[in-house]
């Protein structure tokens, strides 16, 4: 199991912006990478496990605490072809 070595600080931000610093975050991860994703926007509840299906990746974790969402996330497979 890999441990978090990147947290992506998105609080204050709506929606899409957490999910497009997500998304860049994850550009050049190997596969089994796993990072945190900070927001305080309730659209990353929706719009995080759609990115992570899109990519081919998982969401491991969601906390919240004083308004913070805490996404913890996993990168998928190399994709092959």
């Amino acid at each position: 199991m890999s441990l978090v070595t990147i947290t992506v600080d998105a609080r204050g931000h709506k929606c899409p912006v957490p999910s497009l610093r997500l998304r860049k975050a994850l550009e050049g991860q190997a596969p089994g990478s796993r990072l945190m994703l900070l927001a305080t926007d309730a659209m990353a509840r929706i719009d995080v496990p759609f990115l992570m299906q899109e990519l081919g990746g998982r969401v491991v974790q969601i906390d919240e605490a004083d308004g913070v969402l805490s996404f913890t996330v996993e990168t998928g497979a190399a994709r092959t072809g």
